[in-house]
């Protein structure tokens, strides 16, 4: 089969592409094996790990599941998109639970405010915590996200470029006109008066891997997921949608090798032919790569690739906890989901992290309590507690084997202030940068390249770099971007390459 060239608007693998290796059985890479699928190739996913999901992983131990990598679902309709290029649905393999709140943000000062399923009763919320001004402010803010994602979708994330000149146009105008490569920070000033909900409007830039004052207003567009497009969960854990993707992979007939480590990939000049792996050699006509793009290039097709200097995220350390339910505060039906836990500095403890590389002084922590939603997680009486702390990338002036021990029992002492009582709790798995580096992360951080603007779009490392004929990336390391819905359309955009098609 060769690629169709209906609907081409960018390069694509030119020749044969009856049978594509997909290197990685994570996110992106069941995305792109569905959507091949469903286009008619053949497909075989390999991954050195035993089961599917990649960082999206799980641990179970002491009758208590976690989930290792996301724990945060949003934008639905694009998880159901590999789903249906395979002529299924979603909700057939996979129930997801809308949450609400989404999330809650509770403040130093005592208050907080309920991102809740719909934006009215977020900004109810907002009205008892700030104000009726405050909360008007916040929907005319939400209203702006609304038009930055619609401008942005279809002309800057749901696309591949093959050059920069590629974004001009009118949406670009359109996004200019919008203010969206001013400061995220200032722009939210512009909406929103009081810090609580500029906090609560901008701390998504760290998704993004970068503070609000130097992230761009277009990424506010992560906002409109979080507080208008809702928050889901699925039953089992996010582990359950690597798992249901993967089922749905194989029923389209997708082969798995799992357990089986990519070596190299043998080239022909510019062209792969074989992937070489501790199992033996699998011949391909296409292959998609979902690891960094630049430690690939090195490791996998013993090419430097470009040399121009990176940033990379922040990175987090991460706390697994059970805890008894007595130990948690307020009763189950009081509990959100997820809470961000907000410290009384700000700007300062940005600076901490992304400029001078140390661990906040004041940090914000993300609680999330899967077991509330999900009681299934947890034995009888007890919950599973999922804390995020945010900390400097390996490139930053910490000696966490030196320090692991102590900032663990900051993270743990700062949370009984905030009411959790957890001395006694059962620490079932904690992950810091180094750990995040022996999974294969460059400069320990999960969270990939930053968005900085010259990273960004077509300034991304290309899913499809001109020095290959008919090898092609996909993940976090590529375009889109970072998150899971980003990571899904990577795989669809991966996929387009391949088949020429983009529906």
């Amino acid at each position: 089969m060769r690629a169709s060239l209906a609907h081409k608007s960018f390069r694509t693998v030119a020749g044969r592409t009856d049978h594509v290796v997909v290197i990685g059985a994570g996110l992106a890479g069941l995305s792109t094996a569905l959507h091949l699928a469903g286009a008619g190739r053949t497909v075989t996913v390999i991954d050195q790990r035993t089961e599917v999901g990649g960082l999206c992983g799980q641990l179970q131990r002491d009758g208590f599941t976690f989930d290792t990598g996301p724990t945060v679902l949003t934008m639905p309709d694009i998880l159901e998109q590999p789903f249906q290029a395979v002529g299924e649905s979603m909700s057939d393999r996979l129930r997801l639970i809308r949450l609400d709140p989404a999330y809650r943000a509770v403040y130093a000062d005592g208050s907080s405010i309920d991102v809740g399923a719909s934006l009215d009763a977020t900004v109810a919320s907002i009205e008892t915590a700030c104000g009726a001004a405050e909360a008007a402010n916040f929907r005319r803010f939400a209203d702006y996200c609304r038009r930055l994602y619609d401008v942005e979708y279809g002309a800057f994330i749901d696309r591949n470029f093959d050059s920069p000149v590629a974004l001009l146009g009118k949406d670009f105008a359109s996004l200019c006109a919008m203010g969206g490569f001013g400061s995220l920070a200032g722009k939210v000033a512009r909406f929103l008066r009081d810090p609580r909900t500029q906090r609560l409007a901008s701390f998504q830039a760290l998704y993004a891997g970068m503070s609000p004052q130097s992230a761009r207003a277009l990424y506010a567009v992560i906002t409109y997921m979080d507080v208008v497009g809702g928050v889901y969960f699925p039953v089992g854990g996010m582990h359950a949608v690597a798992v249901a993707m993967a089922d749905a992979a194989r029923a389209a007939g997708v082969t798995f090798r799992l357990g089986t480590t990519a070596k190299k990939i043998a080239m022909t000049g510019d062209r792969a032919r074989n992937v070489l792996t501790d199992y033996g050699s699998l011949e391909a006509d296409a292959v998609v790569v979902t690891a960094d793009p630049r430690s690939s290039m090195r490791t996998l097709l013993g090419r430097r690739g470009p040399q121009r200097p990176v940033s990379y995220s922040p990175s987090c350390l991460l706390l697994h906890l059970g805890v008894d339910t007595d130990r948690l505060p307020h009763s189950r039906s009081d509990r959100a989901h997820h809470t961000i836990q907000f410290g009384r500095a700000w700007e300062s403890t940005f600076d901490e992290l992304t400029n001078r590389g140390v661990p906040m002084s004041d940090p914000s922590l993300l609680v999330s309590n899967p077991s509330l939603t999900d009681p299934g997680l947890a034995p009888p009486g007890q919950e599973t507690l999922y804390v995020l702390a945010p900390t400097p990338n390996l490139h930053g002036r910490v000696d966490w084997r030196r320090i692991e021990d102590d900032y663990a029992g900051s993270i743990v002492a700062r949370l009984a202030e905030r009411g959790y009582s957890l001395r006694d709790c059962t620490v079932i798995e904690r992950v810091t940068p180094l750990d995040w580096k022996r999974q294969g992360l460059p400069l320990g951080t999960p969270f990939s390249l930053s968005h900085k603007v010259s990273q960004t779009g077509p300034f991304r490392p290309r899913n499809f770099p001109r020095v290959f004929e008919n090898v092609v990336f996909a993940g976090a390391g590529t375009t889109p971007g970072v998150g899971v819905p980003m990571v899904l359309v990577s795989g669809r955009l991966a996929a387009a390459r391949i088949t020429g098609d983009l529906p």
